[in-house]
């Protein structure tokens, strides 16, 4: 009692300079018939939700009441359903018995039942990494590493189905990691962000994370954290689960109509690659099992594995899986021996974009589009990556979409990257196998 009691007090202080307004809401990953709101009050509030057809608003429901909890960082979830397929709805979130009054039409779009019907529907996901939001007091000396946040608004006019956040979605700094009054304080901060409201309300969300959103930088599974850790990811991110049939980490997966999406985790499992008496790894033995395991049975033209941590690039520098070679190795043999089609791919990390491809001895094509960063600092990256596409790097803050179209069994996802005010840098289309 006594700690909800300490966390509550920090929380309000937290919640008052940094939190004005209700953060969100923000949608996770529709499905055919749920999905699943996520809200975060400025302090202690009951909240719920009204929604209905848009077109059919006599059909309004109520969710139940919610009390926001202190030891939660007055988060909360809602579950919307039973809903019905290829229904756009409207919703309203009331907080202690007032509808908020927010700036954007609240709305989202359950899948359409495609197969063994239709050809599948066009979509677009919007992809980025990295997103560093000042807070002076805890930062660094010297010239502030966050800037141009207006990318948000730059990702929300490009009106994505799906946002994918691609790791180090927030930035833990030292006086966070030790603690879940850290990890509460941290995680609200950036969740806070006034630029980034339009787009959390805009469109659905979904996220992996890296070192930053984990603890301490480059930090693997011997961190004392890591359950924490991953509760707190859990609390923010209203991801379909937080952990797969024996993979106890933050790893997820979902399907948004012909694609599937694969979300790893590549810190809970991870052993430094210049250890000596232990087996380094990046995604550990029974998530790389269930991975190959869980393309091999899907049907998708594109499988999307969203990794924090670059794949292909057989540069062997930072935190590349190159600089794991056995276990990488062993990846895209497997995919290979599996006969998978459609890999791509989706990762972060490096403070610079490219698009790497690799082509395999049938012809099959793997790719492996990094995008980074978001509002962090920029670099260009300074190794030879024999497997990059030829002019896509880019080496300042930007975004990337990923569009795709055309008929079943020939679809394309068309790969726009943007600067942070939303001006096109290239695009490459890539087709399916």
């Amino acid at each position: 009692m006594s700690r909800s009691i300490t966390l509550g007090a920090l929380l309000a202080g937290l919640c008052t300079a940094a939190q004005p307004t209700l953060n969100g809401p923000m949608a996770g990953p529709p499905d055919h018939m749920e999905i699943t709101i996520w809200a975060q009050c400025p302090g202690g509030c009951d909240a719920f939700i009204n929604y209905w057809p848009a077109n059919e608003p006599s059909q309004l429901v109520r969710t139940a009441p919610q009390s926001s909890e202190a030891a939660r960082g007055h988060a909360m979830e809602f579950r919307l359903g039973p809903l019905t397929p290829a229904t756009e709805y409207r919703y309203t979130i009331a907080v202690n018995g007032q509808n908020e009054a927010l700036p954007d039409t609240l709305s989202f779009r359950t899948q359409a039942l495609w197969k063994f019907r239709t050809d599948p529907p066009p979509f677009k996901l919007a992809l980025g990494s990295c997103t560093y939001i000042n807070e002076p007091v805890y930062d660094r000396p010297g010239r502030p590493y966050g800037d141009t946040y207006g990318i948000f608004d730059a990702i929300a006019d490009q009106r994505p189905d799906i946002m994918l956040w691609l790791g180090d979605n927030t930035y833990l700094r030292e006086p966070d990691w030790g603690s879940w009054s850290g990890y509460l304080h941290r995680y609200t901060h950036t969740r806070s962000t006034p630029e980034m409201q339009r787009l959390l309300r805009s469109t659905s969300h979904t996220a992996i994370w890296d070192d930053h959103d984990f603890g301490p930088n480059d930090g693997d599974g011997s961190f004392v954290g890591a359950a924490m850790a991953r509760e707190a990811f859990g609390l923010f991110w209203p991801n379909p689960s937080n952990g797969v049939p024996g993979v106890e980490g933050s790893t997820s997966q979902f399907s948004y109509y012909d694609a599937d999406i694969f979300l790893m985790d590549n810190r809970t499992f991870r052993v430094r690659g210049d250890m000596k008496t232990s087996e380094p790894a990046m995604l550990g033995k029974a998530q790389l099992d269930w991975l190959i395991r869980a393309l091999k049975y899907s049907d998708a033209s594109f499988k999307l594995v969203a990794i924090g941590s670059q794949v292909l690039n057989p540069a062997a520098v930072f935190e590349n899986m190159s600089t794991i070679p056995k276990e990488r190795e062993e990846l895209l043999r497997r995919i290979e021996e599996e006969g998978i089609k459609g890999v791509v791919f989706l990762t972060g990390d490096r403070h610079f974009t490219e698009l790497s491809t690799l082509k395999l001895k049938d012809g099959r094509l793997i790719h492996d589009l990094t995008t980074s960063p978001l509002t962090s600092g920029p670099y260009a990256p300074k190794e030879t990556n024999p497997l990059r596409v030829e002019g896509t790097v880019v080496d300042q803050r930007n975004f990337s979409t990923l569009e795709f179209s055309g008929p079943k069994d020939a679809r394309t996802m068309l790969i726009r990257v943007y600067d942070s005010k939303g001006a096109p840098l290239w695009e490459r289309s890539i087709k399916q196998e």
